[in-house]
């Protein structure tokens, strides 16, 4: 039986926002799960301080690229100090929640924004 996915969930796997990937001098990170193999990239401008646009590409399961799409719009327009906030429980809660065995989608967003603040120094 498929995981119970809000609508909220389905409408970002059926209209992802912000897919595709920015070109350099963008930062890139990518981040992957060991356990499920899913991938997510994401490319971000950033100027004075914020991010100004984002995209993301994931290789995985419908949590995961309904996660990366709601990632995009809580990323885009942010100011980088505020980029440690988003966590994986923001990423469900922009999802309207996830079912347990779907978690680790949100929890990969999670790492994506760690690895973007690193790269953004």
């Amino acid at each position: 039986m498929p995981p119970p996915y809000s609508e909220q969930l389905l409408d970002h796997f059926r209209n992802p926002r912000n897919s595709g990937e920015l070109p350099p001098p963008a930062l890139a990170v990518e981040v992957e799960n060991p356990v499920c193999g899913d991938v997510l990239r994401l490319s971000a401008e950033i100027a004075a301080g914020a991010v100004r646009r984002v995209r993301f590409q994931a290789r995985g399961c419908t949590a995961s690229v309904a996660a990366g799409s709601a990632l995009t719009e809580l990323l885009a327009g942010r100011p980088l100090t505020a980029l440690a906030s988003i966590d994986a429980r923001a990423v469900e809660d922009a999802l309207d929640g996830l079912p347990p065995e779907s978690r680790h989608a949100a929890v990969l967003c999670a790492d994506a924004v760690k690895a973007l603040l690193r790269a953004a120094g």
